[in-house]
């Protein structure tokens, strides 16, 4: 397609239905009536040659060939409108910027205090807000820039989101350092005898584990379940109970563990930690240095083969 035959401000209109799923809520953030953005979709499908959105019970949703371009729409129209902005550096020695992260238990416990020595010396000024948030809701935080950066175990965003892997880990099991497990190796009978806490870590990719143990026909005897692994260092000494926990956090050089751990007696899988943003904050100069700042001066070490590359989901 010649794009001196292209109408750009067709794009507007195309990434507007694509976040609000309703034509007239599309008119109202663009101020312009719901006719007008009625006529600009029926030219935007003969130009494109495809439906672009189907309307359903929930909204218009968007045909295969329209997700395949949202996320270049997204990233064009967050390019272009950096671009054009009077003021677009960033100076880590003198910014004052509030950086607004998401961030589980296991994050603060492992990445966060990385950052923060990072911080003190790179950019003094810098500020951090650590939220959480999952699913659909932590989609419309990034997509609306309330977020600027989502770091853990996190589900596939969908089109118009970049990630990059920061390390990758495993799992081992956790008890106190007196425990009568501690310093043999663990077998898949005593793992099953064991009394365990569990970490419903409710929204997070974790769930996944407690799945695929069952899967594999292991059945624990559970006492306790909890939302949060950080509890963990304060529950376990004191009893016989023990825990199957992300790796990191029994690192010494990620976090200084309190407790004793074991290698679990059957495979599990070695999963990615990434770091998802939207697309308008992919060429933002501070989005950028924030990044780089995690997944390379904060370099963490690798737990299993790490990655870096960066693709889309």
């Amino acid at each position: 397609m010649d794009l001196r035959e292209f109408d750009l401000n067709l794009l507007l209109v195309f990434d507007q239905i694509l976040k609000t799923r309703k034509l007239s809520r599309a008119a109202e953030a663009l101020g312009v009536t719901q006719p007008a953005i009625s006529r600009s979709l029926a030219r935007l499908r003969a130009l494109l040659g495809d439906e672009l959105f189907h309307r359903t019970p929930t909204g218009m949703e968007p045909t295969a060939y329209a997700a395949h371009l949202s996320g270049p729409v997204a990233a064009a129209l967050a390019t272009l409108g950096q671009a054009l902005s009077q003021d677009f550096a960033f100076t880590p020695l003198t910014s004052a910027r509030n950086f607004t992260l998401r961030l589980t238990d296991i994050g603060e416990l492992t990445i966060l205090p990385r950052l923060l020595r990072h911080l003190s010396g790179a950019a003094p000024g810098v500020g951090l807000t650590i939220v959480r948030g999952n699913g659909e809701a932590l989609r419309s935080a990034l997509e609306r820039g309330e977020i600027d950066l989502a770091i853990g175990l996190i589900g596939d965003l969908g089109a118009g989101f970049f990630r990059r892997t920061i390390f990758r880990q495993g799992y081992v099991c956790v008890f106190r350092p007196s425990h009568p497990l501690a310093g043999r190796p663990l077998t898949q009978a005593a793992f099953a005898q064991a009394g365990h806490v569990v970490v419903t870590a409710a929204g997070t990719g974790h769930a996944r584990i407690d799945e695929l143990i069952e899967a594999k026909g292991i059945r624990r005897d559970i006492k306790l379940r909890v939302p949060h692994y950080a509890s963990l260092e304060r529950l376990l000494p004191g009893s016989d109970l023990i825990a199957t926990v992300p790796e990191a956090l029994v690192q010494s050089r990620l976090h200084p563990s309190a407790l004793a751990h074991a290698r679990l007696p059957f495979a599990l899988p070695v999963l990615p930690i990434d770091m998802f943003w939207h697309a308008r904050n992919h060429q933002d100069p501070a989005n950028i240095w924030l990044r780089n700042a995690i997944a390379i001066d904060c370099a963490l070490p690798a737990i299993s083969p790490a990655g870096a590359s960066l693709s889309r989901p």
